[in-house]
């Protein structure tokens, strides 16, 4: 049986990098779009999702996508929005980590955190995304890691990659991306995305 994920979504920093990327690939930054139904069904992976938790600003999903995720788990999602000035306020992400840290204690036994966010910063002073999803990994959750790979930082990928999962959003360009007016997203193939054992022993 296929675990229950819940998802956490950091979407102006998915979003950013992912302008970035598109720079390098196709020049065609300020037409990047990200296709928000299929990075969400790239985060579930076919599993259930319990909820999602989404930060972010830049640009907000559309209410088709809040409608995909309530058709998808039933409920809404809870959204913590970032001002469009800076996209940076710290009480906000740390009002979208305590909620995650929350997890630990509602289920039990642990199940499985997809964060969808390179941002690790805070971790040397033990605050922030990464920080936060080590202390859930050791009390059993299973932590997938979904980021550019060139703008996840670099020990939190490593440790991703050692500790759970790293899916690098770049081998799905194509399909989580599109540019307005010039390029759909094409289909999303899950049977290129990186799995988890079905056992998988917390450290």
């Amino acid at each position: 049986m296929l675990d229950r994920v819940h998802i956490i979504w950091d979407n102006s920093n998915i979003f950013i990098s992912g302008q970035s990327v598109c720079d390098k690939l196709e020049r065609k930054a300020y037409e990047f779009r990200m296709d928000f139904e299929a990075l969400i069904d790239l985060a579930a992976d076919g599993r259930r999702i319990e909820q999602v938790f989404c930060v972010g600003s830049v640009p907000p999903p559309t209410n088709s996508v809040w409608g995909h995720i309530e058709k998808k788990t039933g409920k809404k999602p809870e959204t913590y929005e970032r001002g469009a000035a800076s996209g940076k306020e710290q009480a906000i992400d740390q009002a979208l980590q305590t909620r995650m840290l929350r997890l630990g204690y509602d289920f039990t036994p642990a199940e499985t955190i997809v964060l969808l966010s390179g941002d690790g910063s805070g971790f040397e002073e033990g605050t922030g995304f990464f920080a936060d999803v080590r202390r859930l990994h050791k009390i059993g959750w299973k932590i997938e890691i979904l980021s550019w790979r060139d703008h996840c930082k670099r020990e939190m990928r490593i440790w991703a990659e050692a500790n759970g999962l790293f899916v690098p959003l770049d081998d799905f360009y194509s399909s989580v991306t599109f540019l307005e007016k010039l390029r759909r997203a094409r289909p999303l193939d899950l049977g290129k995305r990186p799995r988890l054992p079905a056992e998988t022993v917390s450290s």
